[in-house]
């Protein structure tokens, strides 16, 4: 029997606050990263419909304007007049903050959104929003403009036999950092929910493009790790398990590859939670538990060998973990919940991963032993890189740690990590100039020869006797993973500075590849940058003035307003001098950094192991799907 939501569901629990002041407490942040997730607090709404059991069909629009429009065919917002407020419940709901229907347990038993702030915080940082709900054979239309202000309150408009919510809202692109919205963030999301929810329709329609995708999946969490891992070699088929403690409903989805890295990603009420929390160090304690007495009662450890170590049981892992938690237990970090605080959550997941993998493991022999055996390589391999580790975090080798760096790195005098900056820059005539052009008080210089090592095709023996990749490691003091220590960061800010051009493009992405396998946490700390270098010196000719350009766009602007000028096009770094290096691309004030995000997880390890890994097939699908080489389009 659905569950009741009337008019009465909506309670009100404090009065407007001024979101556009502060937006950052609300969306987390007011670039990129923001910006989407205001299409979120609206998506998720419908999403709670679909928890309920009130909805199967969720569409989701840009469109021309760069506004979106999100739509379903849940149950439709109540469309009376709220009790509290004796405004609609329509109105309520879009102007007034803590005000929704998650507050009472008859509307929602399980649900993302629980603050009541969700679609309130996107109108108050909208241009304009327009509402139409379809509920109880009548349509309704509220219209709202300038961060919230009722334009038109909610009012009848027509008859309907169907159901359901319209949402379409324009940001106040004032507010943001960026101005349109990523087609790529938009479908990884989508695609993401289709999986937790099999059975779900989500269309995503581009209407700049004209072109229309729909996600619906099958098999749920299974097929979305057979996604993620689509371009990895598997050494175990793909095992699903789901049960229900103490009101906490589990399922999972995890798979072993020959890759050295892990891949748990997590949810909450549909919610990623990409700091993780008790549902994530419960299925982490567990799964080495269990697998070290697999382990054990199969002969593969001996009594005189330590347990396997988390890191060890988890080489190789890609886990998909999903709760769903009641409202009344339910606890995140912050609006945008990016941290799951229930601590029940940690004992349901252990239960069923307790109840469910362990006998997999006993049906499942041969994959069984090959993730013991996998776990085993990987302890040995720990052991027998720990002695290369220690050289390079300057651990007992301390003479060797000063010849890698003698010649290379130019230091900064100050010993303060978090004013300090290391410009990673690519041979020694870009070297040269950088070192003339810094500020030796806390910039530092370090030049590398050649290509990086493309770790993704290698191992981590190989990677330590690599002297580039050393040295890198020396600079910054931390290690690598699995010893990795951010305390010991002597540069807060690690900046790639490479030529504009295909060469030191792809030295970007080896070094970034590197950063993310082996020191993640510098790309989640927001520590890793990418420095934007000219394309262009323009010189007037009438009165020697100079300008830069870093696009097309600066380039037209500049001539049009020279009208007669000279162009020099930059090849390289180093056909700057240092005056100029400094004034375009290392002077705090002037220059251009990009701070390099992890957006989501999942597309992240995807394009990495695609794009980076030894599937050739892969790659040449990805691209072919994905960049135009089309030269005269």
């Amino acid at each position: 029997m659905p569950q009741q939501y009337s008019d009465s569901n909506i309670k009100v629990l404090t009065g407007l606050e001024p979101v556009r002041k502060r937006p950052g407490m609300y969306i987390g942040s007011t670039d990129s990263y923001g910006l989407h997730h205001l299409i979120w607090e609206i998506f998720d709404n419908s999403i709670d419909e679909v928890i309920s059991g009130n909805c199967n069909f969720i569409s989701v629009s840009l469109n021309t304007d760069n506004s979106i429009t999100v739509a379903d065919n849940g149950r439709g917002i109540p469309i009376g007049i709220n009790a509290q407020t004796k405004m609609s419940s329509i109105d309520t709901v879009f102007t007034i903050l803590h005000a929704g229907g998650k507050f009472d347990n008859n509307a929602y038993k399980t649900s993302g959104g629980l603050h009541g702030v969700g679609s309130s915080v996107v109108n108050a940082l909208s241009e304009w929003m327009e509402v139409t709900v379809k509920r109880d054979g009548k349509i309704f239309e509220a219209k709202y403009k300038n961060g919230g202000k009722i334009i038109q309150p909610a009012k009848e408009v027509g008859k309907t036999n169907k159901k359901g919510t319209i949402v379409t809202f324009k940001p106040d692109y004032s507010l943001f950092s960026v101005k349109k919205f990523n087609t790529s963030v938009i479908k990884e999301r989508i695609r993401e929910s289709s999986y937790i929810y099999k059975g779900l329709t989500i269309e995503f329609i581009d209407n700049f493009t004209n072109e229309k995708d729909v996600f619906k999946s099958t098999k749920g969490l299974s097929e979305y790790v057979e996604f993620i891992n689509e371009s990895k070699t598997s050494i175990s088929n793909v095992a699903y398990f789901e049960g229900k403690h103490d009101n906490i409903e589990v399922q999972i989805a995890l798979q072993y590859t020959t890759s050295n890295n892990e891949l748990i990603i997590s949810f909450a009420n549909s919610i990623k939670t990409p700091e993780g929390g008790g549902h994530e160090s419960g299925f982490k304690s567990a799964l080495t538990e269990i697998i070290n007495n697999y382990a054990r009662q199969n002969n593969f450890l001996k009594d005189k060998d330590k347990n396997l170590e988390g890191d060890d049981v988890r080489e190789g892992l890609t886990a998909i973990i999903s709760v769903m938690i009641p409202e009344k237990i339910i606890s995140f970090e912050g609006q945008t919940k990016t941290k799951l605080f229930t601590q029940e959550a940690n004992a349901a997941v252990k239960k069923v991963i307790f109840n469910n993998f362990t006998f997999w493991l006993e049906e499942n022999k041969k994959d069984a032993e090959a993730i013991v055996k996998k776990a085993i390589n990987s302890r040995d391999a720990r052991f027998a890189a720990k002695r290369a580790r220690e050289d390079v975090r300057n651990l007992k080798n301390a003479k060797h740690q000063k010849l890698l760096l003698s010649g290379k790195l130019s230091p900064a005098q100050s010993k303060s990590p978090i004013n300090n900056e290391l410009f990673i820059v690519e041979g020694d005539s870009a070297g040269g100039s950088a070192k003339m052009a810094r500020n030796k008080k806390y910039q530092a210089i370090l030049p590398l020869r050649g290509k990086v090592l493309n770790v993704e095709k290698t191992t981590i023996r190989d990677l330590l006797k690599n002297e580039e990749i050393c040295t890198l490691i020396s600079c910054l003091g931390t290690g690598i993973v699995p010893e990795f220590d951010i305390k010991n960061l002597k540069y807060h800010k690690v900046v790639i500075m490479t030529d504009a051009d295909v060469d030191g493009a792809h030295i970007q992405t080896l070094l970034l590849t590197f950063f993310y396998r082996y020191m993640k946490p510098l790309i989640d700390n927001g520590h890793i940058y990418i420095a934007l270098s000219p394309l262009y010196k323009i010189t007037n000719k009438q009165t020697k003035k100079i300008k830069y350009a870093w696009n097309e766009s600066d380039l037209k602007q500049i001539k049009e307003e020279f009208k007669s000028y000279e162009i020099q096009r930059y090849k390289g770094l180093g056909e700057m001098n240092a005056e100029q290096l400094w004034e375009t691309t290392m002077d705090p004030e002037k220059r251009y950094f990009v701070r390099v995000k992890i957006e989501d997880a999942a597309t992240a390890e995807r394009q990495v192991s695609v794009l980076m890994g030894d599937n050739s097939e892969a790659r040449k699908k990805w691209l072919s799907e994905n960049v135009n080489f089309d030269l005269t389009d």
